[in-house]
């Protein structure tokens, strides 16, 4: 498999930081080891892992290979289907659970579609907030678009905080250090989409 045939392909995205979090796991390396081996800050790193940000396709060639993972068994982990027949069904039995960062309480996420096109890829997912969930802010190479399905939270970035409610929605660039905090004793439920690549200003 070359870079040619990865880049024209259709791939899982939000996979693609647990299984090198596994990988790395596997072979007993830390963030600061795989940073060392590969040449890639250890921030970056950490951001691909928990999807917050896409590798470019030379990235990701470097970290498999420091790993020692063959790129068949890594990319057939990754394959989804990659025709388009003009409509996507998607019930709801169908949606996948994943995890997002490493330490963070109460944050539980599932995948309800990706899609990748010339210039970048979208992905949208479920969020499902415990009352006392916690992570602290982060920043998502990507821009984010959040809907709230039901309950009450607040929305912190960086230093401004907003309160939303059902029904209300936030747009932001995900290079803002962002965070959603549940101080109720209800659950609350997202719908967070995920859009990388450049967008018209």
């Amino acid at each position: 498999m070359n870079e040619e045939s990865v880049a024209g392909g259709q791939l899982v995205y939000h996979r693609i930081g647990g299984l090198i979090r596994k990988y790395r796991k596997e072979k007993g390396l830390k963030l600061l080891d795989l940073a060392g081996v590969t040449g890639i800050k250890s921030a970056m790193l950490s951001k691909i892992e928990n999807g917050r940000m896409l590798p470019t396709i030379p990235t990701l060639f470097t970290i498999i290979q420091k790993l020692g993972i063959k790129a068949e068994v890594f990319f057939s982990e990754l394959s989804a289907e990659s025709s388009f027949p003009g409509y996507i069904f998607l019930p709801k039995n169908g949606f996948s659970s994943y995890e997002k960062e490493e330490g963070a309480t109460g944050f539980e996420y599932q995948s309800v579609l990706e899609y990748n096109f010339e210039g970048g890829a979208f992905q949208i997912s479920l969020l499902t907030l415990r009352p006392g969930s916690q992570r602290p802010p982060v920043t998502t190479a990507a821009y984010e678009f959040i809907y709230v399905m039901t309950g009450n939270l607040q929305y912190q970035l960086e230093d401004r905080m907003f309160e939303l409610s059902e029904g209300d929605a936030l747009f932001f660039d995900g290079n803002i250090s962002h965070v959603p905090v549940n101080h109720q004793n209800t659950t609350v439920r997202l719908l967070v989409m995920y859009f990388f690549g450049e967008l018209s200003r």
